[in-house]
Parts: C-alpha cells; sequence; structure tokens
C-alpha cells in the first residue's frame, strides 16, 4: 500500500481514483474551506470546515501535513442495492492544528463519485472525552442551483407528539433560497441539481450511540447550508443537543455523491463503504415478503380471524413472513400470541410482531408500550419472543435525532441480535449506514410511507410522483420501509363496495396494477410488508400475483436506466441472472419505453407486465417503444 506524507507548503488538491472528481483546499484568513468539482466544473463552492467542543475551538486550521493512501475495498452486504462492493477509493488525512496548537484530523474518503469527510479529535493530555458544541461544516452551492428537499419538522407535534419522524413532504426544483416549513432546515439526504452542470447528493453516515443525528439549516446566502444538530425540545426535551464522546473519537462522515447525471447518485454505495460492523452476529437471517392486515383493515383487523387470514394469505402466497401489528397484546396476551405464532410456523410462515418504542418522550396508547425502551423489561420479553420463534420485531414512534435516542436504536438492535431478531423502525429518523453497522437491522420508514395513502386522498393522487422521487433520495442511502403495493381499488377492507345509503367508502388508489408492481422493484427494502389482502387473491389480476409471488427482496446489482425525480423512472435491479427493470410516469407527457434497448443493454429477453386495453397484461417484448401515460408504469423481467 503507497503512503505518501506531504509537507505542505500550499494546500494539496484531493483527487478520486480516475481523478474526474478533485477537492481543492483553500486558507480563507485562518478557515479552512473545501471546494468539489467533477470534470473541471465546480459542483460544491469553497464551503467552511472546521467544529467548536467545550475543550477547542477548531474553526480555525492550519494544516501541516497530508497523509493519502489508495484503497480498494471489497465486502458482501445482502440487504442493499448490490451485493458484492467493490470500490477503489483514496484516502486522505489532514493533520492540522488551531491558533492554540490544538490538533485536529480531518479525514477524506474518495471513490470516483463519492466525496465523504469526518473530523478525529486525538486526545491531548488528560482530558478523556469531549462535547461537540456546534460543527461549521457548509455546503455552498453556484447559483441557479435548486433543491430536492424535506424539512425538519417540530418537535412534539404530529400524532401523540412523536416528531420529527422524517415524514414531510418533499419540495422538488426549489431554488436555493426556499426556505423550510418550519424553520428549521431540512432532513437528509438532500438532492441539488447544480444547472446543467451535474448533481449532488448530500448525506450523512456512521451515527451510532456515540453521536447524534444531524440535519441541515436552511440556506444562508454567504455560508450555504450549515450542519444543524438536534433540537432542545425533541424527546419531550430528555438529552442533550450536543453530542459527547470518549477520546480519541470520530464523528459521523458528511457524504456528498455527485455526477454529471444521475445515475451516480441512484447507485451511490458510500453510505456502507466508509462504516464498520458494530458487532459480529451468529444468526442466519432470512429475508422476503410479509403480509400486513394493518394497513388496509386497520385497528379492527387485530382478531383471530383476520389474522389468520392474512396468516393464510401469506402462505398461499409462498411468503415467509406476516406482520401483526399494534394492539396484539390486549387481543391475545403473550399466551394467545404463542398460539398463533404456533399457528403461522405450522403453515411455513414466520411472525414480526409490532411495539411502541415508547418512554418519556410522546403520548403513545398504541401498545405494547413501555417495553422497547427499557432494559429491564426489553430483555425477558426478547427472550420471551425468541422462545416461541417470533423471527423480528418493527418498533415504532421514535420521534428524535439527539445521542440520546441514537443510543436506543443501537441498544434495541444489539439486544435483539443476540435473540435472533431483525429490526425494522417505523416513525424512525434516516437509516445512517445500519445496513453494514447492524447486522440484524432490515429497514426504517423515514418517509411519508403508505399509511398516508389510506389516512388521506392526496398522498394516493401523488403517488406516482413519489415513486419517480425515492429512488433519487430517500432510498438511495439506507433501506425505506414504505409498506405498498396496493391491489385494492379502494384502499380499505371493502374494497370499493358500497356501505350503509349506498356510500363508497376510503381513498382511491390513482395508479394502474402496473405502477404498483412496479412500485416492488422500485422500493428496496429486505423484508417487503407489501399491501395485498386476501381478497387479492381473486378479485385482482392473476399476472399481478404470479409477480409478487415471483419478485425478489434482496438484490445483487442497480443501475439506473433513465429519470427524472419526481416525473419519471425507469431503473434496474438484478438478482442472479435475471433483470427486473421498473418503470412509473408521474409527468403528463408520456413515457416512451424502449423494451428493445434495454434488451440489448442488459442482455436476455425481456417478459413484460404493463397496461393493455383490458387492464393488467403479460407478454413478450413489443417491437414498438412502450408509451407509459401519467400514472402507470411497467415491469420487465429479463433473462
Amino acid at each position: 500500500m503507497n503512503i505518501l506524507t506531504l509537507l505542505l507548503a500550499v494546500l494539496p488538491v484531493l483527487g478520486g481514483p480516475d481523478a474526474r472528481l478533485q477537492v481543492r483546499l483553500s486558507d480563507d484568513g485562518g478557515r479552512l474551506r473545501y471546494e468539489i468539482a467533477y470534470d473541471g466544473k465546480t459542483l460544491v463552492k469553497p464551503s467552511l470546515l472546521g467544529l467548536q467542543t467545550n475543550e477547542a475551538d477548531y474553526t480555525r486550521l492550519e494544516v501541516l501535513s497530508a497523509d493519502t493512501q489508495e484503497l480498494r475495498d471489497t465486502y458482501v452486504l445482502d440487504r442493499i442495492k448490490a451485493s458484492r462492493i467493490d470500490h477503489p477509493a483514496v484516502r486522505t488525512v489532514l493533520h492540522c492544528q488551531n491558533p492554540e496548537g490544538r490538533k485536529l484530523d480531518i479525514e477524506w474518503h474518495l471513490t470516483a463519485n463519492d466525496a465523504a469527510f469526518r473530523y478525529r479529535i486525538p486526545r491531548e493530555g488528560e482530558t478523556g472525552s469531549v462535547r461537540v458544541l456546534r460543527e461549521t461544516s457548509a455546503f455552498r452551492f453556484p447559483e441557479g442551483t435548486t433543491g430536492f428537499l424535506t424539512p425538519q419538522s417540530d418537535a412534539m407535534i404530529g400524532w401523540k407528539r412523536s416528531k420529527p419522524s422524517y415524514e414531510e413532504t418533499y419540495r422538488l426544483d426549489v431554488p436555493l433560497a426556499e426556505r423550510s416549513h418550519y424553520g428549521h432546515g431540512f432532513t437528509f439526504p438532500c438532492l441539488f441539481r447544480v444547472g446543467g452542470d451535474g448533481w449532488v447528493l448530500l448525506s450523512e453516515t456512521g451515527v451510532d450511540s456515540r453521536y447524534c443525528a444531524s440535519h441541515i439549516s436552511d440556506y444562508d446566502p454567504q455560508e450555504g447550508y450549515t450542519i444543524a444538530f438536534p433540537m432542545p425540545e425533541e424527546n419531550n426535551g430528555n438529552g442533550t443537543v450536543e453530542p459527547a464522546f470518549a477520546l480519541p473519537g470520530v464523528t459521523p462522515w458528511r457524504t456528498l455523491t455527485v455526477g454529471a447525471d444521475l445515475a451516480p447518485v441512484v447507485e451511490t454505495t458510500i453510505a456502507f463503504d466508509v462504516v464498520e460492523p458494530r458487532y459480529q452476529t451468529t444468526r442466519a437471517y432470512r429475508y422476503g415478503k410479509s403480509t400486513w392486515s394493518w394497513i388496509v383493515w386497520q385497528d379492527a383487523s387485530m382478531n383471530e380471524a383476520d389474522q389468520i387470514a392474512f396468516i393464510d394469505l401469506a402462505a398461499a402466497m409462498g411468503w415467509p413472513y406476516i406482520l401483526i401489528d399494534a394492539g396484539w397484546d390486549q387481543e391475545f396476551g403473550h399466551a394467545g400470541m404463542e398460539k398463533l405464532v404456533g399457528y403461522a410456523r405450522s403453515k411455513g410462515v414466520d411472525v414480526f410482531l409490532w411495539y411502541a418504542s415508547s418512554g418519556w418522550w410522546n403520548d403513545i396508547v398504541q401498545s405494547p408500550v413501555n417495553v422497547m425502551c427499557d432494559p429491564i423489561e426489553r430483555k425477558p420479553e426478547m427472550r420471551w419472543l425468541e422462545r416461541i420463534g417470533v423471527k423480528g420485531v418493527k418498533v415504532d414512534f421514535f420521534g428524535g435525532d439527539k445521542q440520546e435516542t441514537m443510543r436506543l436504536y443501537e441498544a434495541i438492535l444489539s439486544d435483539a441480535d443476540d435473540h435472533g431478531l431483525m429490526c425494522i423502525f417505523h416513525g424512525a429518523t434516516l437509516p445512517r449506514g445500519w445496513e453494514r453497522m447492524y447486522p440484524n437491522y432490515v429497514g426504517s420508514e423515514a418517509v411519508l410511507a403508505s399509511e398516508n395513502m389510506v389516512f388521506g386522498q392526496y398522498q394516493c393522487d401523488i403517488e406516482s410522483q413519489n415513486a419517480a422521487l425515492h429512488p433519487f433520495l430517500r432510498n438511495t442511502v439506507g433501506s425505506m420501509e414504505f409498506g405498498g403495493v396496493f391491489l385494492n381499488k379502494r384502499l380499505t377492507r371493502a374494497n370499493g363496495a358500497p356501505g350503509r345509503g349506498g356510500r363508497v367508502f376510503g381513498t382511491q388508489r390513482r395508479t394502474t396494477d402496473a405502477a404498483e408492481l412496479a412500485v416492488a422493484v422500485l422500493y428496496q427494502n429486505a423484508i417487503q410488508n407489501f399491501a395485498i389482502t386476501p381478497n387479492n387473491l381473486t378479485d385482482a389480476p392473476a399476472a399481478a400475483i404470479d409477480f409478487l409471488r415471483e419478485v425478489p427482496t434482496t438484490w445483487d446489482e442497480t443501475r439506473l436506466i433513465d429519470g427524472y425525480p419526481g416525473r419519471n423512472i425507469v431503473l434496474a435491479r438484478r438478482q442472479g441472472a435475471t433483470w427486473y427493470v421498473a418503470a412509473i410516469n408521474a409527468d403528463e407527457e408520456p413515457l416512451k419505453l424502449d423494451v428493445k434497448a434495454i434488451e440489448a443493454r442488459l442482455g436476455g429477453s425481456a417478459t413484460v407486465l404493463s397496461t393493455g386495453k383490458d387492464g393488467l397484461q403479460r407478454g413478450p417484448a413489443p417491437k414498438k417503444p412502450l408509451s407509459i401515460p401519467k400514472d402507470d408504469g411497467a415491469v420487465l423481467i429479463v433473462r
């Protein structure tokens, strides 16, 4: 491994493995700035580096030297957009000091399209711990840049005062001067279109119990976006805003993925490349599809007959799981649940059980409550879950980004792995490299997910827009437990059948069946809780049911074919030798899908699921390009 130490007369230019990506450093009157260019075009203007702790101020820095080494990291990870990652990188550590002589290292990790940096604070003298008061890390963009952003909400609002939970509406292609809805900036990830020069995806990774989760501020005309810590009011005021850690210690990585087009954004694995497992597991976890009564049949379905119906549905579909949602403890109790789990396992179906995170930071009444937040209660509960054969838990309503909450996520994950339990988080923060850090982590919501389509018509109206958005944003950096793929026309148990007085109740799906099947491929999550219901076995097209039996939930490779955030997308995912290509259109202009060109690009012959004059149809590739209107989609299976 070639390690080069530079004694710096001038600040270096850091380059990625192929030199198309460059990070240029500059000294602005003692304040250190970085600038990112790709193919010679500036995508990030000179932006501040630095941080301030209770022990030292590192906002003014001098670079003394730099250590650079070339890396080639190869690893296998079965729960992200690609199963085997082999990426060359250049790692540079800038050795800096402040005017008082206190040392700070800034570590950069550059790939062909990613630039990630973090701060390393050494231990000097007797001080063994530090509290970070603020980061001055900033992100400035050229004039004319527009953003695809979702706001950080107020604390202690929403359902039972459980926010922030990363469940706000995205703003698309907005100018930098656009203020966030609540005045607290924007949550990660953030996507920026730098005019015609390229794209930048901004996020963070490597957040665990030793730091808080962060977001970015509103845009300042002088300094751009800056790193923002949680609000004091989060978690009902419990826990500190400033993170603290032992020395020597590091901050999380700030990641910037850049490219002339959107393919590097969609295909990036930087969130996982720079982190390491927090613990090793002795368990073997199995992924796949799951039924879920609550999403359409709601609270009233928490009874034995309905849960058996959904267990039988999973068995009929050949799916390995059922998710049993809130209220099971009151309806069944532990003894009754043990019996129900036994029935499911007799049908070849395993169980995930829902829990509230609960505690002292919200008003949640959906039960079980006050179990997962309390280690005294959590540990015997998990022993019981393992004994009766439960395979995972879905934990809901966290509502905060403080370090104290990050400790809770990590504690739940660690205890769960001891008992062979996978973890899904809802009402939760964005995962930040957790698929590689925690071997039993399988997905988070952190998005306005499928339940909002049941609660209000507007989310149904923009479903195709979201499906054409999330693969460019939320799902680029981590697994997204959306819980979609509806085959009911009305998102109720009655599915459009008239009720009292002949009225038809429930929100109405706008998308075609082909578009719903596309969502099964577009959204990546190793455990997929799909929204089909028992009636769909007879009232949905047979081609749709057959496809949902077949479609995988884990992938070996992901490629963007085409698209624009919020307008349309054509995305290819491969498992083994088979490619699944999903297309969806949210634009008024029809999307032209050249199936023959995709066959040539991927190699193989396509079977096409698309909308015909009689609804969903399955057949060979057409000779002419498909014309996909708004709210429609298609799936190609290329072998």
